[in-house]
């Protein structure tokens, strides 16, 4: 006897004559959710085929510069001339933090001005510093607590603890990408994942094509690079013949269950590794890029990856998110003047080739170039903590009350700062912009109503900035 029990999609096949099954279809072909073979027999199109936006958006693809672990914002982008006056001294001024912090602690680096605008930028960024007039930093930033996890999921997916999908997932779903031969949404991070992992570009409750592609750049190698990226025993038309039954296969066994992304996932991820080999060896070879252009980006691990994101964005990929820090990151309890240094040296000549390559090339305009961390550090000094500083008082805790970002390239304004910390950069005081404003600024640049651009998950419409946010008029160009 058949069981009685019927799936949504039996139910609709058995009743209306089809006709609700059709109008199923519809809806999950247009949220990317039916299978490359399947769309393509339907009429459908690849879930990463360019889109366009709700309204005409400025931007066209993004470049995310993620420094991994809190870089200070007093030491960066936010200079306090009362923390030299104050310095060793306890000051009026002070907010919940992880651990305990003492007395104000001044910066051992230098800020000038640069460019037209006169933006103050420490020495740490000189080369960075460059392009300034390029440049909105956004130095009154803030977000909800001290602490790396469920900072790094907020900044990245918009929400602290619970699974949702990544700001890289959601442009790609949005957008798709110009280029079918590679992923739409590419993460560079040298040496391993950084805290959280994956969880940092993960698609969540959206199909799993949108979810970010993980490429460990420590390695020069393609084939270390993407882990089976050629196949040495066959050519490209067996690998063609031998795909196109295991399609065939694995749609026979959709076909008779109820629908399964991750089961689509999979057939379209067997899809885009076959077309990869066309295009993956070419975008990561920065040996193809000439001389005088690897020169102004460096030598570093960063100057490389840099490149690469300049390389994969040229060629139609629309997100890159490039990982600083992963292995020893900005988190700087101690020895914050030796740390921040390392790790500037590591990365402001690439960033700085990156923001003057772009514009040359004529892709600044419709590029947007994000630079930031989680958040940002105390202007007061850390006390000793066991176990994390190792008894010294030379550096600054976590800060998620106000911080420094900054954007550049399409729709933003160039050469401005938009809101202030307090006299002594402890917390966001004018102008101040939470983490879901700055996400709902960024998609009106790409195009879209952060309050409308959403998807239909468990019985809710959801969206990149919950129920929260609002743009931030005063960071447009």
């Amino acid at each position: 006897m058949e069981s009685l029990a019927l799936s949504r999609r039996e139910f609709l096949c058995r009743t209306g004559m089809g006709m609700g099954a059709i109008g199923l279809t519809g809806m999950m072909g247009s949220l990317g959710m039916i299978a490359p073979q399947a769309r393509a027999d339907a009429g459908f199109i690849n879930p990463l085929t360019p889109r366009q936006p709700q309204y005409f958006g400025r931007v066209k693809r993004v470049i995310h510069l993620f420094m991994n672990g809190g870089p200070s914002h007093v030491d960066t982008f936010d200079p306090k001339p009362a923390l030299d006056r104050e310095h060793g001294k306890a000051i009026p001024i002070h907010f919940a933090t992880e651990r305990k912090t003492g007395s104000a602690w001044k910066s051992p680096f230098k800020f000038q001005k640069y460019g037209q605008s006169g933006i103050e930028v420490s020495e740490l960024f000189h080369h960075t510093a460059q392009s300034i007039d390029d440049i909105c930093v956004i130095r009154s930033m803030k977000a909800d607590v001290p602490n790396h996890e469920p900072s790094l999921l907020l900044m990245n997916c918009g929400e602290a603890r619970q699974v949702r999908p990544s700001f890289g997932s959601w442009v790609t779903y949005g957008l798709g990408s110009e280029n079918q031969n590679l992923p739409g949404f590419m993460v560079m991070c040298p040496g391993g994942y950084p805290i959280q992992e994956s969880q940092n570009w993960q698609s969540g409750f959206l199909p799993g094509v949108y979810q970010g592609t993980y490429i460990d750049t420590q390695h020069t190698q393609i084939e270390k690079l993407i882990e089976n990226v050629r196949n040495n025993y066959q050519s490209l038309p067996e690998q063609r013949q031998q795909l196109d039954l295991l399609q065939a296969l694995n749609e026979r066994h959709r076909k008779a269950r109820t629908e399964d992304p991750q089961l689509e996932a999979r057939i379209q991820s067997f899809e885009l590794a076959f077309r990869m080999q066309l295009d993956a060896a070419d975008a990561f070879d920065v040996t193809r890029e000439p001389e005088h252009i690897r020169q102004m980006y460096g030598t570093s691990t960063q100057a490389r990856q840099i490149l690469i994101a300049r390389r994969l964005v040229e060629r139609g990929v629309r997100f890159v998110q490039v990982w600083h820090g992963a292995g020893q990151p900005w988190d700087n309890h101690d020895d914050i003047e030796v740390g921040h240094r390392r790790l500037a040296l590591e990365c402001d000549q690439a960033i700085g080739a990156l923001l003057k390559d772009l514009k040359q090339r004529g892709m600044l305009e419709d590029t947007l170039v994000i630079w930031g961390g989680e958040f940002g550090r105390t202007p007061t000094v850390e006390l000793p903590t066991p176990g994390a500083n190792a008894g010294k008082q030379n550096g600054r805790d976590h800060n998620n009350h106000g911080f420094s970002m900054w954007l550049a390239g399409g729709g933003v304004r160039g050469g401005s700062v938009y809101g202030a910390t307090d006299e002594f950069g402890f917390a966001a005081a004018e102008k101040v912009v939470h983490v879901h404003d700055l996400h709902a600024t960024l998609l009106h640049l790409l195009g879209f109503n952060h309050e409308t651009f959403t998807y239909r998950h468990a019985g809710r419409d959801f969206r990149l900035t919950d129920i929260h946010g609002k743009v931030v008029p005063g960071l447009l160009g």
